[in-house]
């Protein structure tokens, strides 16, 4: 899971920002990493956390430990915990999520539940996150035609 999406690559070549598969494994390991502490890392610390894996409960275990301890290291505050979700919105492919499909039509796009279910976990994320009030949503747009959801 190392593929950046296109609406990242103005920040993916230094990691300046958290890339969608580092959030991915943080709302799956059940960590709030603030911007200000991705910044405190090295580029080869937020390397290694895109590259990580963090699927099985052992990985997903072993990604919160690292984070954890590496937060703490370099901040000196160990990071916030969020709660896990048992079964995150995303991972259901057999419902476009309502807020999504408003957020969808305020662009002019309706999501089949063909498109939806087509998607990858990621993708299905990213476009949950990016359709979120309140999140700078510049990227929402570009995430919808890099999906092929025009």
């Amino acid at each position: 899971m190392t593929d950046f999406f296109e609406f990242e690559a103005d920040f993916v070549d230094y990691l300046r920002c958290i890339p969608m598969q580092v959030r991915y494994k943080l709302d799956t390991c059940g960590i709030k990493l603030k911007l200000a502490d991705w910044s405190q890392m090295t580029q080869a610390e937020r390397a290694v956390l895109v590259e990580l894996p963090c699927t099985t409960e052992t990985e997903i275990q072993s990604y919160q430990e690292y984070l954890q301890q590496l937060v703490l290291e370099r901040t000196g505050t160990p990071p916030a915990k969020l709660p896990i979700e048992p079964y995150p919105v995303w991972m259901d492919s057999s419902t476009v999520p309502a807020s999504l499909q408003e957020k969808a039509q305020e662009i002019g796009v309706t999501l089949t539940l063909q498109q939806w279910a087509a998607l990858t976990c990621l993708q299905r994320f990213a476009l949950i996150k990016l359709s979120r009030p309140g999140h700078e949503n510049k990227n929402f747009p570009r995430a919808i035609a890099e999906f092929h959801l025009l």
